[in-house]
């Protein structure tokens, strides 16, 4: 097959190899997801598909006061431990660091007959939200 008139370039098209995604644990992917809504950085609503059950209740109740976010520093995730109980349940903890400050996270992962992960359940800091707590 001959060149066009002018390339230098000696590629061909589909000669290189598909870069392949590094596999992400679920635990991992919604420590980060989580850490975007509760550090304001993503509105609540960005979670709708992804919560079953309480879990987006509390983010709702969470969420407004951006409970991770810190002055100057953009939080970040330090650690990320995921622990499964029984096969579809996965229940993770996160230690989340901004400037000075470090917090805790924990969290339950359900996965649906979709085999899709969803989170069940969020708690911050020790401080658990319990359902159908009032707002005020």
């Amino acid at each position: 097959m001959a060149r066009p008139p002018g390339r230098r370039d000696q590629r061909r098209p589909g000669t290189g190899r598909p870069q392949r995604r590094p596999h992400v644990p679920p635990h991992e992917l919604f420590a980060e997801r989580l850490l975007a809504v509760l550090s304001g950085h993503r509105p609540v609503h960005w979670m709708l598909g992804q919560t079953i059950g309480v879990a987006y209740e509390q983010l709702v109740r969470l969420a407004p006061g951006t409970p991770l976010r810190a002055r100057g520093a953009r939080p970040v995730i330090r650690a990320c431990r995921g622990f499964q109980p029984r096969s579809g349940v996965v229940e993770a903890s996160a230690s989340i660091a901004a400037g000075e400050q470090v917090r805790a996270m924990a969290f339950r992962l359900e996965r649906g007959a979709d085999l899709r992960w969803r989170c069940a359940a969020v708690e911050l800091g020790g401080e658990r939200i319990p359902a159908g707590a009032s707002g005020a």
